[in-house]
């Protein structure tokens, strides 16, 4: 063992972050070490915080730590159109660009029948119920996966049927791409150019 045991544990618990590897880890963990213990409390402060605090919007599911999320609670966003996204992040990236003032619907992941994901898995049932109550358009901004591809089309055909505007975001975004982590300048172009389905 090259570390004491509390830094060991350390160093384990930070490399089961995504993306995070054991060297990254290990990095993340001696600057944790040099930092002040103020800063290291606060940190672990904001970390059971988040944890404490952090709930889905009763709306929308998109992250809050109230009942509504900010954007629910906004009377001046537009209630007729609803964007749907996979994953609170996603929502983040697109009210990044700055310009749509719209309502979303966090689905809470894609259906993926290899992962044991069907549509009764996700926040379908409440987006239905959403739609019911004056909703004009319904812009679907799933993953251009297999998996955001399938969602995207299952929930085409179970809204249309419905008289409700039904688009889709364009290609813009990468194939295989995740919302996430498209540059501004292509989500604003995938969002402007989005088809009907």
């Amino acid at each position: 063992m090259y570390y004491t045991e509390s830094l060991d544990k350390l160093v384990k618990e930070l490399g089961k972050f995504p993306g995070i590897g054991p060297r990254s880890a290990q990095k993340l963990a001696f600057h944790i070490m040099k930092i002040p213990k103020e800063e290291a409390r606060e940190l672990a402060q904001a970390i059971v915080d988040i944890k404490e605090k952090t709930r889905h919007c009763s709306i929308c599911n998109n992250f809050s730590e109230g009942e509504y999320c900010p954007i629910c609670a906004n009377p001046g966003r537009d209630k007729s159109v609803i964007c749907v996204v996979e994953e609170p992040n996603d929502i983040i990236a697109i009210e990044k660009i700055g310009i749509y003032k719209w309502t979303y619907h966090v689905l809470m992941g894609a259906i993926s029948p290899l992962d044991g994901i069907c549509p009764d898995d996700l926040k379908i049932k409440e987006l239905l119920k959403r739609i019911s109550s004056g909703v004009k358009e319904v812009i679907l901004a799933t993953n251009s996966n297999t998996e955001g591809e399938a969602t995207a089309i299952y929930l085409g055909r179970i809204i249309k049927p419905l008289g409700i505007k039904v688009t889709r975001i364009a290609r813009g975004i990468p194939v295989g791409g995740n919302i996430e982590y498209t540059d501004q300048a292509t989500l604003a172009k995938a969002m402007e150019k989005r088809g009907e389905l």
